[in-house]
């Protein structure tokens, strides 16, 4: 595997997993109650995978791109109903990225990549109260253009 392009799929993901840690921190403000702990869990499985891609930005011998102030979000969140779409959308853009690192890696990186792939979709399927036939296919198709997925301002 080319160690350019698997680390520009890692710095991709990283970003996104920063822009979702950021989301989830508007989602968990306007959530109702009875998706409070669903939130969390999800807000603390994104921080986890941010941590991951660091340290192994830095094994490749890089230097992680760090986090923005802010992010754009897609639309107002208002509300609970707002806050429930945004965490879809936010797993939808994280699946699209990871699908990428899956293809732009190998072996173990590849086998975590897909891991981070199933769980962005599954996240994604339970906040929609649905799913889609090829996670991370469909969602990268509506934001092309934006290689990070979620982490470009007005995205």
């Amino acid at each position: 595997m080319d160690r350019k392009t698997e680390l520009k799929a890692l710095q991709a993901a990283l970003r996104a997993e920063h822009a979702a840690v950021y989301g989830y921190g508007v989602v968990g403000g306007r959530i109702g109650d009875e998706r409070r702990a669903e939130a969390r869990t999800a807000y603390d499985a994104h921080r986890a995978r941010r941590d991951a891609l660091r340290r192994t930005v830095r094994t490749l011998g890089a230097e992680p791109e760090p986090s923005a102030a802010a992010y754009a979000l897609p639309f107002p969140v208002p509300d609970s109903a707002a806050a429930v779409r945004l965490a879809a959308e936010l797993e939808d853009r994280v699946a699209g990225v990871y699908s990428d690192l899956v293809r732009a890696t190998e072996g173990a990186r590849r086998g975590t990549a897909a891991e981070s792939l199933r769980e962005a979709a599954v996240r994604a399927a339970r906040w929609r109260g649905g799913s889609v036939a090829f996670p991370g296919l469909t969602e990268r198709s509506r934001t092309s253009g934006d290689e990070a997925g979620a982490t470009s301002p007005g995205a």
